[in-house]
């Protein structure tokens, strides 16, 4: 968690294999708080429940998606979430109730930390989960839940923090 005093507000998400959905709303919260000249204010990051990709860049259609949409994912490596990402991140966002899960398996104490699934964001969808592209193919219908998610997360991070 952060220390008192410290201005970062710190975004982590989290999936399956850290190549599709949360590098995805990595890059476009970051893109979000750039263009909102909020960048400064934030370190966000992705992680994945699992190690299959650890190191890997995002998967080339996330890449291709975020390339059409003009949104930067220079940088971004695969990792797995790790318990020290409770201590250092403010919230923790799962892109379904399965990686929610994983992560409250993880969890042995409540800090404060937001931790939350990424449809929560999404308000005009009767979906608990962002669709896995890796699996559906459909990385048109993830980037569009994504910007909405993000978004909303940001106005609410902006609300809470009176930025």
């Amino acid at each position: 968690m952060k220390e008192e005093g410290d201005r970062l507000i710190n975004v982590l998400f989290v999936c399956l294999g850290n190549i599709c959905r949360s590098p995805m709303a990595e890059a476009v919260f970051r893109n979000l708080t750039e263009k909102e000249g909020l960048g400064g204010q934030f370190r966000i990051d992705s992680a994945g429940t699992g190690n299959w990709h650890e190191g890997k860049p995002p998967h080339l259609d996330t890449r291709r998606m975020l390339d059409l949409e003009g949104v930067s994912y220079e940088g971004m490596t695969a990792r797995q979430v790790a318990i020290s990402d409770w201590d250092e991140f403010d919230y923790i966002i799962a892109m379904d109730r399965q990686n929610y899960s994983d992560l409250e398996s993880l969890r042995s104490f409540d800090e404060g930390v937001v931790v939350a699934t990424f449809m929560d964001y999404v308000y005009d969808s009767d979906s608990k989960d962002v669709p896995d592209p890796y699996f559906t193919g459909n990385f048109e219908e993830v980037y569009e839940l994504v910007q909405k998610g993000c978004e909303n997360l940001l106005a609410d991070i902006k609300e809470a923090y009176q930025l």
